[in-house]
């Protein structure tokens, strides 16, 4: 297998520079289950896992997952050890469950994510921003793929809502079980890059991977038709290469996702409301409250919506606590600037 049709560029190989004199192999990894590895090198397909010394040196966040290209000792052609993760150029991650403040990663080096969303019951416009912050968080490109338009009542209206959260990002539609739209998607793919998957349980995130494969690669079930939710079909992450069009990576469905993302990854996934912030009277304008808020203003006209407005507000509050959590001194400070500007808007007001 040429490992260049799956992404291995020449900064990859720049990177493996130091491991080939040590008799190292480089992989990508293709599947992760708990500490063991599925590999693919080019010319096998090995089990894995990871050296002593890579667990030793790593935190969770830093040990190899789908997507990443790693430095492997070869056991033999069904073994190796995977002894260091090469630097990722993009990383999809989101919070881990519970109330430790730790990134929890889901795929690395993708250069475009399908965030696909059903027609049916599991449309929701706020779920896509979500995606779209951590989309851009990742510094990978987004898609966004609403999947199943054979069951849509009204396509152009759906269309329409994704289009006015989409931030620059194309709107495809397509069907699976009617052979719709998938050429639109065929043309995102090439030799060298990866395509990740991501979406709730049931959107067809594994039929599209089928369809685009041309074969029944991965199990799907049917979503349950009161209210539209998948059962889990995917159970890991998989890197799927494909002739001579790079590679796609399925993920399990994630109906709730937590924010892994700064405030600046919000503001790309809201450009028009960053956009119109640069207009505000106060620099760190909350567009909550203060006079002479462009954002506030567009909102009275109409040029923005309230639920779309609602939806940054929430985004930019979790982007600022992680970003305190990581920085407790600056969320002082900011905690400062907010005191004065309040005390600023008060004194404005009584004038």
């Amino acid at each position: 297998m040429e490992l260049t049709s799956i992404g291995a560029d020449l900064q990859v190989h720049r990177d493996f520079g130091p491991f080939a004199g040590q008799g190292l192999t480089l992989a990508r990894v293709a599947a992760a289950y708990r500490g063991r590895y599925r590999l693919i090198t080019a010319d096998a397909e090995p089990d894995a896992e990871p050296s002593g010394a890579l667990w030793y040196r790593s935190d969770g966040a830093s040990m190899p997952v789908t997507g990443d290209w790693v430095a492997a000792r070869m056991i033999d052609p069904a073994e190796a050890i995977v002894e260091a993760v090469l630097p990722r150029r993009t990383l999809f991650s989101r919070r881990a469950a519970g109330r430790r403040e730790e990134q929890q990663p889901i795929a690395a080096n993708i250069d475009l994510v399908f965030l696909v969303s059903g027609l049916d019951g599991d449309f929701n416009v706020r779920r896509i921003e979500r995606y779209l912050a951590l989309a851009a968080g990742s510094g990978a490109q987004a898609v966004i793929v609403l999947n199943k338009r054979d069951v849509c009542a009204d396509l152009a209206a759906r269309v329409a809502e994704a289009r006015a959260v989409a931030a620059g990002a194309p709107v495809l539609t397509a069907s699976t079980l009617a052979a719709d739209g998938l050429e639109e998607l065929r043309r995102h793919l090439a030799p060298g890059r990866t395509v990740a998957l991501l979406g709730s349980s049931g959107v067809g995130k594994s039929s599209i991977v089928n369809s685009l494969l041309g074969e029944q690669r991965l199990r799907t079930h049917l979503v349950r038709e009161d209210d539209s939710h998948g059962r889990h079909t995917t159970t890991h992450r998989e890197l799927i290469p494909i002739p001579d069009a790079g590679a796609l990576i399925d993920t399990p469905g994630m109906r709730e996702i937590q924010l892994w993302a700064g405030t600046e990854s919000v503001d790309r996934a809201f450009d028009e409301i960053a956009a119109l912030a640069a207009g505000c009277r106060y620099r760190d304008c909350s567009h909550t409250s203060e006079d002479g808020c462009a954002v506030r203003q567009a909102l009275d006209e109409g040029s923005i919506d309230a639920a779309r407005l609602s939806g940054y507000h929430k985004l930019r509050a979790e982007a600022e606590w992680h970003e305190s959590q990581a920085d407790p001194l600056a969320a002082l400070e900011r905690k400062r600037k907010w005191k004065i500007i309040h005390k600023a808007a008060r004194a404005y007001k009584q004038h």
